[in-house]
């Protein structure tokens, strides 16, 4: 089990957040996200969004802290990652059905 959360640094919403994803599936990343408590609204296609007051907690729980680069590296090299080309498509798919 490979869950990986890189460094809390994208302001919104108030908070600072980081990203919680998986580099096996998406499967171990939403049953580790549900064990801990984050919100089924906070998934994001192929990540968890996560406020830094969550951070401590999800590293504690096993979530191996990586940076933003290293995350999305190895994201990408699971095959899960969702592109910012790949998000649009499906926004636009979204709004047309």
């Amino acid at each position: 089990m490979t869950v990986l959360i890189d460094t809390p640094l994208w302001p919104k919403h108030g908070t600072v957040w980081a990203h919680l994803v998986s580099d096996e599936s998406i499967s171990e990343l939403r049953e580790f996200a549900e064990r801990t408590g984050l919100p089924p609204r906070s998934f994001d296609l192929d990540h968890y969004d996560v406020p830094i007051e969550r951070y401590d907690d999800l590293v504690a729980a096993g979530a191996e802290p990586v940076s933003p680069r290293e995350l999305v590296e190895r994201l990408r090299r699971s095959g899960l990652r969702v592109t910012p080309r790949e998000r649009r498509e499906r926004a636009a798919r979204t709004s047309l059905g």
